[in-house]
């Protein structure tokens, strides 16, 4: 009976929730209006959070931007130096449980602002290795440091900010990424080159814009949505006299976790199979992109960088545009219709060997990939159970990363298998004037375009909450956080209720009481 409503629920997601009702009330406001009225410290907590977000981006392309001299300061191939990458992205769950539960739990100030600082000490500190097995080492913990900014910064951007401008709002933070990724292309195009320690000097100007937006963000107070939770909280507790320390409230946060994976499980599964999918669409197309440039086309360091950074420009139109139109046609539509793109210009990324051509390819491409993602932080938040906007986010996106941490090895492991020829000046090396290169041209087009396909699907039959006001939830350290319709300003007495359950598992008589239940 389950199995059967489970299906049809999907079967209505796919057939008739595609574009959400919009109802307009009276206290709706035009996007232009909700922007101009926003306040000083809902920009600085939304450009602190896009800030740390770029930080991201920038200490993990340290590596894609620089296998090629990497496997020449190891002596390895590409395989080995891609083993990094995976290693980080495998670890990244781990950061996301980590400071998420305790971001949900105490606050978003000091959890970043001690994650970003984690990461700043990480990345300095690859910059000084001297053997493949310390870069793999310093990689790994690297991972758990940068798995917890992107939920922690996700929940300080997005939930201060009003309802109408959400959807513009997740698309400019996501491409937070993209530019982060612009700027490491920037750094190493040319600072590197100029710079004796030519590599490490990427991983060492990224350690110190980490250390910039752990300052900024140390500067500005407390997310106010969650201050005015835990204040709600406060007067809750002098209202009914239990008055709850930091041990109960552990307590609490623990079992209110409990009760929302217990109650939302298969959600967690679906955001798991989602951001799977959308991390295959973004690792796979760009992690080995600047390899793949030098290698099967042909072509320099200096020109691989440069459509690195023409994909980038190409990343932050798409992801500020799906985000806005998201808005109004529903996040899923918006997703799909960005995917598509993606297939369709799926040619133009692989086929052509000139640098205009190839260029259009990566700007196209990163136009339809980055376009889908800039709806995922708001997709994510208003999917996620309300209090525990930081964890659920967080984890299932880094989850997601885990399962697709191998997405340049298995691309470099099918370059090993699918060879093409390259046209090369003759000489006793190249005598036909040919070389025989990896083809990651094909590869790469056939990982994309079953990985768009399973993107499709999921996001057809999935869930969405378009437009839902998480921010008037109860924090999650609160008895009845882990119900969905647990408002701050709520009276029905759920802490009370949840005494007397407890109650009841250690006495076996008690009083009843019945309460009632929210509309």
């Amino acid at each position: 009976m389950a199995s059967a409503s489970a299906l049809s629920q999907l079967w209505s997601n796919a057939t008739h929730n595609l574009v959400p009702r919009r109802e307009k009330t009276v206290t709706e406001k035009s996007l232009l209006t909700a922007l101009l009225e926003l306040n000083a410290r809902q920009w600085a907590e939304f450009w602190t959070g896009w800030l740390a977000w770029s930080c991201d981006a920038i200490d993990f392309f340290s590596v894609s931007l620089s296998v090629t001299a990497l496997s020449k300061q190891f002596n390895r191939d590409t395989t080995d130096i891609t083993r990094a990458i995976t290693l980080t992205l495998l670890l990244r769950s781990a950061g996301a449980i980590i400071f998420g539960i305790i971001s949900d739990r105490y606050g978003r100030k000091y959890p970043l602002v001690i994650n970003l600082l984690i990461v700043c000490i990480l990345e300095l500190g690859a910059g000084f290795v001297q053997t493949y097995s310390q870069f793999l080492a310093l990689r790994s913990l690297f991972g758990i440091g940068m798995g917890g900014i992107w939920g922690l910064a996700a929940s300080t951007a997005l939930e201060n900010l009003p309802v109408e401008t959400r959807g513009l709002a997740s698309g400019v933070l996501q491409q937070g990424y993209a530019v982060g990724y612009l700027l490491a292309a920037v750094i190493n195009l040319y600072l590197v080159p100029e710079q004796s320690e030519g590599w490490r000097a990427l991983f060492w100007c990224a350690a110190g814009i980490s250390a910039f937006a752990a300052f900024v963000r140390l500067l500005l107070p407390e997310s106010a949505v969650f201050l005015q939770a835990r204040e709600d909280a406060r007067l809750r507790e002098e209202k009914t006299g239990s008055a709850n320390g930091g041990t109960t409230k552990t307590k609490i946060f623990l079992r209110e976790t409990k009760k929302m994976l217990k109650a939302h499980w298969m959600l967690c599964i679906y955001a798991v199979l989602l951001m799977t999918g959308f991390n295959f669409l973004s690792h796979g197309s760009q992690d080995l992109f600047p390899t793949y440039i030098q290698t099967s086309k042909g072509f320099s360091s200096h020109d691989a960088t440069v459509m690195t950074i023409i994909g980038n420009c190409g990343a932050i139109a798409g992801g500020g545009i799906a985000g806005y139109v998201s808005q109004y046609i529903g996040r899923r539509l918006t997703i799909i219709i960005f995917v598509l793109l993606v297939a369709c210009f799926i040619p133009l990324w692989i086929i052509p060997s000139t640098f205009g051509g190839l260029s259009a390819g990566a700007f196209c491409i990163q136009f339809g990939v980055q376009g889908a993602w800039g709806v995922i932080p708001i997709q994510l938040a208003e999917m996620s159970p309300p209090a525990f906007r930081a964890t659920f986010p967080g984890v299932a996106y880094q989850l997601g990363n885990m399962v697709s941490s191998a997405s340049a090895q298995i691309e470099s492991t099918g370059g090993d298998h699918l060879k093409t020829t390259l046209s090369v000046p003759v000489s006793s090396d190249y005598p036909d004037g040919t070389k025989i290169v990896p083809d990651y041209a094909k590869v790469q087009g056939i990982l994309i375009g079953c990985v768009a396909a399973f993107v499709l699907v999921v996001t057809l039959f999935g869930p969405e909450k378009h437009g839902r006001q998480f921010e008037k939830h109860r924090a999650a350290f609160e008895d009845g956080g882990g119900d969905d319709d647990a408002e701050i300003g709520d009276t029905t007495p759920r802490d009370a209720e949840a005494s007397a359950e407890r109650d009841s598992e250690e006495v076996k008589t008690h009083d009843h009481h019945d309460y009632p239940e929210k509309a």
